[in-house]
């Protein structure tokens, strides 16, 4: 098992949870993004930057993702991707896409960028989930990280 981040957006504050919880359990982190992502040096967690453009990092975890791994992401469409692969997809808010739920999501996703377009704000409360990152992101995210880890040295 190896997780890739799509870093390009993910949350500061969920990365350095998400790092300590790699290192103590040995599973191998991957970022992907188009900039550098600042991380301790550690033989466990690396980085792939690619050059700026749109999905360029999402046709990279796409690549790179087998099935098993987990990617974490916010990007609906590369959850789809990646699940259709076999991997698991986890959103940096803490939601699980599957099988039976990504194309909802999609649909969803499309929906509010025609409100969006149509100028319907919807993005209200977003600066509130952002405050209660710390304390809903370890949660979600090590769980499925120490369950896979435990089943792989079983």
């Amino acid at each position: 098992m190896r997780i890739y981040v799509d870093a390009d957006g993910f949350p500061t504050a969920a990365n350095d949870l998400l790092i300590r919880a790699t290192v103590r359990l040995h599973v191998p982190l991957v970022f992907v993004a188009n900039k550098q992502v600042r991380y301790e040096p550690s033989v466990i967690i690396s980085s792939i930057i690619v050059p700026e453009g749109p999905d360029l990092a999402d046709d990279r975890i796409a690549e790179l993702a087998k099935p098993g791994d987990l990617v974490i992401t916010a990007d609906i469409p590369l959850a789809d991707r990646v699940v259709a692969k076999g991997a698991f997809a986890l959103s940096p808010r803490g939601k699980f896409y599957t099988e039976g739920n990504i194309k909802d999501r999609l649909a969803m996703r499309d929906l509010m960028n025609e409100l969006r377009d149509g100028g319907m704000d919807y993005w209200n409360g977003l600066e509130a989930r952002r405050r209660n990152l710390r304390r809903w992101f370890p949660v979600h995210c090590e769980a499925p990280v120490c369950s896979r880890a435990r089943a792989r040295w079983r």
